[in-house]
């Protein structure tokens, strides 16, 4: 590429991939106003059902793009396990749920098959008038002091001030910005996965047949109606499945496979998906080089197991936007850094929860499939990092960078009436607890950096008078007087207690 980027650039933030992941970081750049181009190699959406578990933290992320609705009309709750062995089924349920509380408005993991969650957020992209430009693929991409180019193969050459890589384990941006994606595959472990109707079975179980030499099957049930399943087959090197010279599967091939493996009464038509793939372990050596930056499976990939990738992912996205929103602004370029040192650690942790629960399926073991609160990611806290020191202040139950939960609102002002009101949108929010933090927050000021920032006092006392004052001042351990600053993204930010300077 001749071209060296300069200052004048077509947009603010190239996108690399449309999938989920892409679609929410667009959506949080565009609703913060920021010029967004989002680019997908592909000439059409995906239709699969891939990454088919929303967990309860990705359920609040998408509550605070107002989606969270939406998401559950279309989804639906996980169905009990059913293990088949002969005559006899073991019947257990895989998804713990998250401890009945106010401050956790959804506790349960979410039955949302991936084209629907990226149709869901598609949609929401498009009304804020971003145009997903399909069929751009980005061949070359370089970066320069003040901005980036994207050479596309159709000849196009596009400029922002920043390009993220949204663009899956095999990324364009992360091999341009000559990042090391670190890691393993097990070339001797390989899954066939379809989505398609299946006749003669039940649709109220997540149905597993074990067998012997890592060679299972299992169907799960998607929403929606019709008998739609997700197969999952389970196969090794040199396994003939099927199709002549070991062409392309056909219907009668995976119906003859059910019947093989499962159960002689099944039959499988109207297939609208498949995929094959082998599991991949690996975690990028860094989320950042320069104006370049990586975020979902192009920073990370996992096995398919616990539900775990497409939910980081969008967190990794919700991390970042507002972060390129303040930079854009004319804060210190550095804030990038702390979403590498916030992000790439809880990644890790992630990579090795999901290897764990998938070598419990090698055994189809039900005490090895369960999933508990790990894998909700409520438990989530940057404390520790770069923007939440450990010497900072804390207040009798949260501390700087942890998740900011929900509770209701004991006197409701408008349509608010709980935490999570206010908190959503692209915006920071001070929260004031008590007379003095009262009177103090509204003459705050927060290095918001181009982001906005919204006051509400919540109580202008912090001894409660009522239950509902009680749960919410233990929920945030308030004792005296405090302004609590929430981030755009849900976690906390700062806490004072007062004096404080005003």
């Amino acid at each position: 590429m001749n071209e060296t980027p300069g200052s004048a650039v077509d947009t603010a933030v190239i996108v690399v991939g449309a999938g989920p992941v892409g679609l929410a970081l667009t959506l949080d750049l565009a609703r913060r106003g920021l010029a967004v181009r989002l680019l997908e190699r592909a000439e059409n959406g995906f239709e699969g059902s891939r990454a088919k578990g929303i967990q309860p933290r990705t359920l609040e992320v998408l509550d605070d793009f107002g989606l969270a609705d939406a998401a559950l009309a279309a989804g639906g709750a996980y169905p009990p396990m059913g293990l088949h062995v002969g005559p006899f089924t073991k019947t257990w349920r895989m998804h713990a749920t998250a401890p009945d509380s106010a401050g956790t408005p959804y506790p349960d993991v979410l039955l949302l098959p991936q084209y629907a969650t990226t149709e869901l957020l598609r949609t929401a992209v498009e009304r804020l008038g971003v145009t997903i430009d399909c069929g751009a693929r980005a061949v070359e991409i370089t970066q320069g002091d003040e901005s980036c180019a994207v050479r596309l193969e159709d000849g196009r050459l596009l400029t922002a001030r920043y390009v993220v890589g949204a663009d899956g384990g095999s990324s364009t941006v992360r091999r341009a910005a000559g990042i090391a994606f670190e890691g393993t595959t097990d070339e001797a472990d390989r899954m066939l996965l379809v989505d398609a109707t299946v006749d003669g079975l039940s649709h109220d179980h997540w149905h597993i047949w074990p067998r012997t030499r890592g060679r299972a099957i299992a169907a799960c049930p998607l929403p929606g109606g019709g008998n739609r399943f997700q197969i999952m087959i389970r196969t090794r090197p040199g396994d003939a499945l099927g199709g002549p010279g070991g062409g392309e599967l056909t219907e009668a091939d995976l119906t003859a496979l059910l019947r093989r493996r499962a159960d002689r009464s099944l039959t499988l038509r109207d297939t609208t998906w498949t995929s094959a793939f082998r599991p991949n372990v690996r975690l990028a050596e860094r989320y950042r080089n320069g104006r370049l930056l990586l975020c979902g499976d192009a920073a990370h990939v996992h096995t398919p197991a616990g539900a775990q990738g497409l939910n980081t992912g969008v967190q990794d996205a919700h991390n970042l936007g507002w972060k390129l929103q303040q930079v854009l602004a004319g804060a210190d370029d550095s804030l990038l850094d702390s979403y590498e040192d916030e992000r790439r650690p809880v990644a890790a942790q992630v990579l090795g929860r999901s290897t764990e629960l998938y070598e419990g399926l090698r055994g189809t073991r039900p005490g090895k499939l369960t999933r508990g609160q790990d894998e909700h990611q409520l438990g989530i806290s940057y404390f520790g990092g770069p923007l939440a020191p450990v010497d900072g202040p804390r207040t009798a139950a949260l501390r700087r960078g942890d998740r900011a939960p929900d509770a209701p609102l004991p006197h409701p002002a408008g349509e608010a009436t709980r935490l999570f009101d206010l908190y959503r949108g692209p915006h920071f929010t001070a929260l004031a607890f008590g007379a003095r933090a009262a009177a103090a927050v509204d003459r705050l000021a927060w290095p918001s950096g181009g982001v906005p920032l919204r006051r509400h006092t919540v109580l202008t006392h912090t001894k409660p008078r009522t239950p509902g004052e009680a749960a919410l001042l233990t929920t945030y351990g308030i004792t005296e007087d405090t302004v609590l600053l929430v981030r755009p993204d849900g976690y906390i930010g700062d806490i004072d207690d007062l004096p404080m300077t005003a």
